[in-house]
């Protein structure tokens, strides 16, 4: 358990320093589903791809969000403008955002990504 403790530690540390870009970005931890929707990312892609051609990633945690995007570390790599799913656990956000930023560390790619169209209500700041 206190490796995986120390890791968390690490992950939340790299995606602070891309977090440093965003002055809007909060803290939120929120555990989510990361699909990537086929298609090269450059816009050329098929937009119209059914959900069942996604190509599900892996399982990670939204460390910091803005309004208008998602900040997040993960084991595989992704490229700037790549489109992916992002879905929490239990439901309560399920968007599209393209891949804004990308940040590259040993074993792990830090990444912002931005929504594709409003997700209203989906960060409350108090």
């Amino acid at each position: 358990m206190p490796q995986q403790a120390t890791a968390r530690a690490f992950e939340s540390e790299i995606v602070s320093r891309l977090a440093r870009f965003f002055p809007e970005a909060t803290p939120v931890r929120i555990p989510i589903k990361l699909s990537r929707i086929p298609g090269n990312g450059n816009g050329n892609g098929d937009r119209t791809a059914p959900e069942s051609d996604y190509i599900f990633l892996q399982e990670t945690v939204i460390e910091y969000g803005t309004s208008h995007e998602v900040l997040f570390a993960l084991g595989c790599p992704l490229e700037f403008a790549d489109r992916v799913l992002v879905e929490s656990n239990d439901g309560s956000l399920h968007a599209e955002a393209s891949v804004v930023a990308v940040q590259y560390h040993p074993e792990r790619t830090v990444i912002a990504a931005r929504f594709l169209k409003p997700v209203p209500n989906w960060i409350v700041k108090s």
